[in-house]
């Protein structure tokens, strides 16, 4: 006999309440092993792949790809035990019958006595630390599964109404409008302020509806049996909109003098095209919610200086230039800064520090995490590299070319993108000279990199054309005043102009 168990989008660190459906990597009647990826979500910090802790027949899916959902609301069923003992090559597509018939089969919730008893390995993200051999991703025609009814107790009574209308979030129609019956009492639905249910699922349909004033119990659903879709709310919400602009018109023009045109007759503002409206959401939001913090609280200031390159550029092409046994990997222009700035900060460590709020406090850090920025298709990012103090530039690069192209392809783990004490941010390779940056909260400082250029510059008394550099330094002046900013921007730019300062420090 099957058990149908609910799968949860589990908490994935860090912090996070939300993900969103990138892709789904299993279909309904998909069989599934325990701990196999079912799904591809995106969080504000990373790409991630969620395993399942059952193995088992997929029953039902929750959300589409690009729906956003807490931590905790419901990604999948599975039926466990379904797929024993049944011969997968008689299979006929002649008797196959939706999946809705699966939600007649037991439902339990996802417990540690229930995850015993299915052989899964608990509700967590990763360590399952079961043994369960992989499977092959086969498909389970519905039919072929065990049907034994068996009356749910009265604490699984909400996990089998969600199961009720699991296929209409997967695409299926549900089993009351194959049999015809009208659905149970409850099944399925909200209750929006307390006055009476209402045919809608999802927790975010009810939070949009929420956010918008829009009243449920007076929308109908366009989904199977009435249900109320996020494309009804969205409906609702652009003809209040509507509504309240026609209102705003009206109400104009009926306080505009005799004979003035009123603004709904401009033929301009008729034809004025809608603004588009974007999400922050996922990465985006993220770094907005960052930034907005960080220019709220951190007093910052910025300084800069330019600095001759020359040399630096010059050590660096004899560096990739040596050959034989002791030649190593090429050294990058961000390695070489990068091992500048933890000589610096080890000479004027009140940079690599944070301001305890609560506390009134300065803690200055042991250890530098240095974070650079990285720009992916997925926006901004900021890999860090640990322990970058007790690495040399050859060290440092690797790891920067490492963690570049995990943040290109997508698969940087949050532990990856958090914990930094400094960030590095060479804005120089989109071909600009300077920027002000903005500190990367909670951190106190952020040293920026314009582009290495060819100027006019006066060097050993004459002009002469060198490479020339601006950096940019934002720091929180709660940690410390302009004379010890000074002094660390001072020191990087004599390490950039006469890259033999820092054999002082090797």
């Amino acid at each position: 006999m099957a058990q149908v168990l609910e799968f949860k989008l589990p908490d994935l660190g860090e912090g996070l309440t939300e993900a969103e459906i990138v892709r789904w990597l299993v279909e309904v009647g998909d069989v599934v092993a325990i701990d196999q990826p079912v799904v591809e979500v995106e969080t504000a910090k990373a790409m991630v792949e969620v395993p399942c802790p059952y193995g088992g027949v997929v029953t039902a899916r929750f959300g589409e790809e690009g729906t956003e959902l807490p931590v905790g609301a419901p990604l999948l069923t599975v039926a466990v035990g379904a797929q024993e003992g049944l011969d997968l090559s008689g299979a006929s597509p002649s008797s196959a019958v939706t999946s809705a018939s699966v939600t007649s089969a037991s439902v339990t919730s996802a417990s540690d006595t229930a995850t015993e008893s299915s052989g899964g390995s608990g509700n967590v993200l990763v360590g399952y630390g079961t043994g369960a051999p992989a499977a092959r991703r086969r498909r389970i025609r519905p039919d072929r599964l065990d049907r034994t009814v068996v009356q749910p107790s009265a604490s699984d009574a909400p996990v089998a109404d969600a199961l009720a209308l699991a296929p209409a979030a997967s695409g299926t129609a549900p089993a009351t409008a194959a049999t015809g019956t009208a659905p149970a009492a409850g099944a399925g639905v909200g209750v929006v302020n307390g006055q009476g249910p209402v045919p809608v699922v999802s927790p975010l349909v009810r939070r949009l509806a929420r956010q918008h004033d829009i009243d449920l119990r007076r929308l109908t659903g366009s989904g199977p049996d009435g249900l109320i879709l996020r494309a009804d709310v969205d409906c609702a919400i652009r003809q209040a909109e509507e509504t309240e602009a026609a209102q705003t018109r009206t109400a104009r023009a009926a306080a505009a003098p005799t004979g003035a045109l009123p603004a709904a007759a401009s033929p301009a503002a008729s034809a004025a095209p809608a603004a588009e409206r974007i999400p922050l959401r996922g990465v985006r939001g993220a770094v907005a919610d960052k930034l907005s913090r960080s220019r709220t609280e951190i007093p910052d200031a910025t300084c800069w200086v330019d600095a001759d390159a020359t040399e630096l550029m010059a050590v660096r092409a004899a560096m990739n230039a040596a050959t034989g046994p002791s030649a190593g990997p090429k050294v990058s222009v961000l390695a070489l800064l990068a091992r500048i700035c933890t000589a610096a900060l080890a000479r004027f460590p009140e940079l690599n520090s944070t301001v305890d709020t609560e506390a009134r406090e300065i803690v200055r850090l042991p250890g530098v995490h240095l974070g650079f920025a990285a720009q992916t298709e997925r926006g901004l990012v900021v890999p860090v590299v640990r322990d970058a103090h007790t690495r040399n530039a050859e060290s440092i690069g690797a790891e920067i070319a490492r963690l570049t192209e995990l943040a290109r392809t997508g698969k940087l783990s949050p532990a990856q993108l958090t914990g930094g004490t400094f960030t590095l941010n060479n804005y120089g390779v989109f071909g600009v000279d300077g920027s002000t940056p903005i500190i990367n909260h909670p951190e106190a400082a952020m040293l920026g990199v314009g582009r290495i250029m060819p100027k006019p510059w006066v060097h050993q008394g004459e002009l002469a054309v060198r490479q020339v550099v601006q950096l940019s330094l934002t720091f929180d002046h709660r940690v410390c005043d302009g004379g010890t900013a000074g002094g660390f921007l001072r020191y990087v730019a004599d390490c950039v102009e006469q890259p033999a300062v820092l054999l002082r420090t090797l």
